[in-house]
């Protein structure tokens, strides 16, 4: 049975109904119409009877359960329900030459291709506000930090670029794993097509838009399902990479952006002053549990000769929870950014802090051009950086400082607290985008 827990709690309706056990069913049943139909082409079922199965095969969850506890075997409870709608007479070409795993393998195929299709909507929808964004604030002058450390001048519009780059690699990963994990068997026991032929296989996945593994083992090879949960893993890793970043310029002494905030928002059962980034710390959290679902699935790889069940009941859990984690978590980030507020003013202000030390490369640099050594240049410069953290002013230290004034003037001074130099090729880099 799947976590229904976390499937309800996290997920949105459209990517839960694939994941539900009656929905479930509904894709075996799919995979068994699919073969017969293949049997049909090739003349072993006559197409009367095939037309009768498929206006008559149906099933119930009650009754597959009932008999499941009798059985202990959920395919063969599925298969014996389908065989009491169907009758006698048709019921022998119901999964003739098939093994359970033909079914459930191939099943499970076609429900992370439906689930990725909402997936990769998503993405679409997220590369789009990223982009939008960037465009925006392109010019929008931030501080760039380095180990939490003020460093140099950027913009939060590239800050997004760097967003949207990374979320377009994670699309096309994802995509290419889907490619990998999006592929049916119809092999029988052990993979060697003893009692179903390689045509069987080949006529049933074009039916179901799905390519045939090139060789399965009664089941299909978990590096494939591995490879998927990865990409989707690294998906929820860059949205929180994102939702870090928004979660430290949310501080209160930092307060460049934060989350939205609705009227009637508390942010606190004690102080009514705080406004937390409370859904970027939640998909934090989510995060953690998809990439150690990517660890179980990796797990997974490695089952007794051709095959073995212990995947079975991890993936029935993983999948799900992390495919509904996803496209959560996603959606929520599409809304932290549709409604992020952003502190212009403060992104600017952060970066004239103790008098503009960021700017200190630009006056090491004028320095040596105007005759200094590198190192001495280097202990000027630093010496009034470090008293400006103290409490004093980079600024006005370096236009007190004979050694400083010697080489530059007032106005080769204040030429190095330009912002704009710092952006002179920002636009070469939107320019790829």
């Amino acid at each position: 049975m799947y976590n229904i827990f976390m499937i309800d709690r996290y997920s949105r309706k459209e990517m839960k109904n694939i994941w539900e056990l009656e929905q479930k069913f509904q894709y075996y049943l799919k995979v068994e119409l699919a073969v017969c139909e293949a049997y049909s082409k090739l003349g072993k079922i006559p197409s009367e009877n095939l037309n009768d199965i498929k206006e008559k095969a149906s099933f119930s969850v009650e009754r597959i359960d009932e008999i499941e506890k009798e059985v202990k075997h959920d395919v063969i409870a599925f298969l014996t329900n389908i065989n009491e709608s169907v009758g006698e007479d048709n019921a022998k070409y119901i999964h003739m030459g098939l093994t359970s795993s033909d079914v459930i393998d191939t099943a499970f195929a076609l429900q992370i291709v439906d689930s990725s299709k909402i997936i990769l909507q998503d993405l679409t929808e997220l590369l789009t506000i990223l982009k939008e964004m960037a465009f925006k604030y392109k010019d929008t002058v931030c501080i760039g930090r380095s180990h939490g450390v003020h460093a140099e001048i950027t913009t939060f519009g590239f800050k997004l670029l760097n967003w949207l780059d990374s979320t377009e690699r994670a699309k096309k990963s994802f995509e290419y794993a889907l490619d990998e994990v999006a592929v049916g068997q119809i092999s029988g026991p052990v993979g060697t097509y003893s009692n179903v032929s390689p045509e069987v296989e080949k006529l049933a996945c074009e039916i179901l838009h799905l390519p045939p593994a090139k060789i399965s083992t009664q089941i299909i090879s978990r590096d494939r399902h591995a490879k998927f949960m990865a990409a989707l893993a690294s998906i929820a890793a860059i949205i929180e990479q994102f939702a870090t970043e928004i979660r430290h310029l949310q501080k209160t002494e930092v307060r460049e952006v934060e989350e939205g905030f609705g009227k009637e928002q508390k942010g606190s059962s004690a102080m009514p002053h705080k406004k937390n980034p409370v859904l970027c710390e939640n998909l934090c959290g989510l995060a953690r549990v998809v990439r150690s679902n990517m660890i179980t699935a990796f797990e997974n790889i490695n089952l007794w000769h051709e095959r073995d069940i212990s995947h079975s009941s991890a993936e029935r859990i993983i999948f799900p929870d992390s495919l509904c984690l996803v496209d959560f978590m996603l959606h929520r980030f599409i809304g932290v950014m549709k409604n992020l507020v952003v502190h212009e003013e403060n992104m600017l202000k952060n970066t004239e802090l103790y008098g503009g030390i960021t700017y200190s490369q630009k006056v090491l640099l004028k320095l040596v051009e105007k005759g200094y050594t590198r190192e001495d240049a280097y202990r000027i410069v630093q010496k009034h950086a470090l008293a400006a953290l103290n409490g004093g002013d980079f600024k006005a230290g370096l236009l007190n400082d004979y050694n400083v004034t010697s080489k530059l003037s007032e106005n080769d001074i204040k030429e190095c607290f330009n912002s704009t130099s710092y952006l002179k090729n920002i636009k070469t880099v939107f320019e790829r985008f």
